[in-house]
């Protein structure tokens, strides 16, 4: 692989595991959810952020903002979330997130309760648990590999995810 090779390309290169991988993420990201696409994105972009995985931060803040998150709205939870213009039924699923990303064996029960009073129940939590795991596992595997990406290709890669979805990305993987 080139050494300025993009995920897609990595996909491209091995599209097995990729058909698969995106097949998840396609169930993940977009089946029906209490959670819309964008707050998923959201999810997504603010656990790649913790784990300062800047490709898959600035490609899932792309398409976190192409469904209506508000431009700098990552941004500013990631430097202070009590204080960020989240919506506040959001804020205890993205501290819960980010505590299960820096230290997934310190989650308790009280983290839960705190998501449930935001009016989010079970299946939302599972839910976001598991873009959660999506994104931490993604995050490893871009940053294993030595992907980056400028900001004009996290435009062209969140657009595309936006409007595609992951299931229009596996229609890139070839034959």
């Amino acid at each position: 692989m080139p050494t300025d090779a993009t995920l897609l390309q990595v996909f491209q290169r091995f599209p097995a595991p990729a058909a698969k991988l995106l097949d998840l993420h396609e169930l993940i990201m977009r089946a029906p959810s209490a959670f819309g696409a964008g707050e998923r994105e959201l999810i997504a972009a603010y656990v790649s952020g913790v784990n300062d995985c800047g490709y898959c931060h600035g490609v899932h803040t792309v398409t976190a903002e192409a469904f209506g998150v508000p431009e700098g709205l990552l941004t500013a939870a990631l430097a202070d979330l009590g204080s960020a213009p989240v919506d506040e039924r959001m804020k205890p699923v993205l501290a819960y997130v980010g505590k299960l990303t820096r230290t997934p064996s310190q989650v308790t029960e009280e983290d839960a309760e705190a998501v449930f009073a935001a009016g989010w129940d079970e299946a939302a939590l599972h839910d976001a648990v598991l873009v959660c795991a999506l994104f931490n596992f993604m995050n490893r595997m871009v940053e294993g590999l030595g992907i980056r990406a400028d900001a004009a290709y996290a435009k062209t890669s969140g657009v595309r995810l936006k409007e595609g979805g992951y299931a229009g990305l596996a229609t890139l993987l070839g034959s």
